[in-house]
């Protein structure tokens, strides 16, 4: 309150000499306004009320006036009670707009996070520290994609599982995102699938050097390009570029998504009620997926798309597992214990020592081709399809 007083009088010493200055006419109003830190319109409003009331006609009469436009402390405390009853581990912009869309909610986000913060419910941000420039997204999609897994405890009360997203580089779009028990080959190839279905083939796909992506003869040393797993060798087969990673900085996009996404989705699953990965995987493709792109993805620095319909063979037979086997006397392939029966072809007699191809899909089917050409299709445990032998 002193300082507040001692301050007060100090203005006034300052304003009394530059009205003198002024009246003497060797200052104008807007120069004496701008000693003051006013305007010079608003420095001849304050000589009027001096010449009224003297000094207390410089006081602030703003002081104990309750704002118009101060916010309405009922609806702060309800935002306050929802916080603490239902949102206590959602971020203050996530509970913002969880509150405009479910609850009617009218305040702004920076009211609305230093009220939670003045009543001690969430904590005030770190300052950031030394500024570091990002590297440039490509201008156009689908020039650069991003595909890795996050393994996080997605599922209120239930173990740890991975979540494997798909995202362009040049917009941030997520174009896949599944909950699996781990990732690996089918959980890349389902991405994969996912996206070329939905916008086309790409030019380049950047990931990390996990097992299923690369083949590293030392650990942490350069990946065997000439030896590719089954994801390298169908990329190939697509025409796609396959760039590993070697630092994880090089991923601190696809990073900056996981964080963002940790601290929303496990919350919105919790609100939804949502316990298991089969009802997760919807929500994702239904709601989150679709609300994050709305909310997160960003123009690309150039009108256009590098994205070109795919057209070729059906895709589940190139993002597949792919291994040759040699048929037994019996025309039968062995596949991991199972025993693959070619049935007879119209165009050969026989299979017998003859080498074929064993597909195993990502949803556990299998089919045996020679070529191009399906020899017969199974089930996940090896008993004939009814489409054994669509072509």
């Amino acid at each position: 309150m002193r300082r507040a007083s001692a301050l007060w009088e100090v203005f006034v010493l300052k304003f009394e000499d530059a009205l003198g200055r002024y009246r003497k006419r060797r200052l104008t109003a807007e120069e004496a306004g701008e000693l003051l830190g006013l305007s010079g319109r608003h420095f001849r409003r304050l000589i009027d009320r001096y010449d009224e009331e003297g000094r207390d006609g410089l006081r602030d009469r703003r002081l104990g006036k309750v704002s118009p436009r101060r916010a309405p402390p009922a609806e702060l405390t309800r935002m306050q009670r929802l916080y603490q009853e239902r949102y206590r581990d959602f971020t203050v912009k996530h509970f913002h707009e969880q509150l405009e869309k479910r609850h009617g909610y009218r305040l702004g986000y920076t009211v609305t996070r230093l009220s939670l913060q003045a009543a001690g419910l969430v904590r005030k941000g770190r300052r950031g520290g030394p500024h570091r420039k990002r590297r440039e997204r490509r201008p156009l999609p689908g020039m650069l994609l991003f595909q890795d897994g996050s393994r996080h405890a997605w599922l209120d009360g239930r173990p740890e599982i991975d979540l494997v997203v798909t995202m362009d580089d040049a917009t941030s779009e997520l174009y896949s995102m599944l909950f699996v028990a781990e990732e690996g080959t089918a959980s890349s190839f389902q991405g994969l699938a996912e996206t070329i279905a939905k916008k086309g083939l790409f030019r380049a796909f950047y990931t990390d050097r996990g097992a299923h992506y690369f083949h590293t003869p030392k650990a942490g040393g350069k990946v065997d390009k000439a030896h590719p797993t089954q994801v390298g060798r169908a990329l190939r087969q697509l025409g796609i570029t396959h760039i590993p990673s070697y630092s994880p900085e090089a991923r601190g996009r696809m990073e900056r998504v996981f964080g963002t996404v940790q601290n929303r989705l496990p919350q919105e699953l919790r609100l939804a009620k949502i316990t298991t990965v089969a009802a997760a995987n919807r929500y994702l493709k239904e709601q989150f997926l679709p609300d994050y792109n709305a909310r997160f993805a960003v123009p690309a620095a150039e009108p256009g798309s590098a994205f070109i319909p795919y057209a070729g063979r059906p895709l589940e037979d190139l993002l597949c597992i792919q291994e040759d086997r040699q048929v037994g006397r019996d025309n039968c392939v062995i596949w991991k214990g199972r025993s693959l029966q070619i049935p007879p072809q119209p165009h050969r007699h026989h299979y017998v020592k003859a080498t074929v191809r064993v597909h195993e899909y990502p949803n556990g089917r299998l089919a045996v081709f020679d070529g191009p050409t399906c020899l017969a299709r199974f089930d996940q445990n090896g008993k004939p399809s009814k489409a054994s032998r669509a072509a």
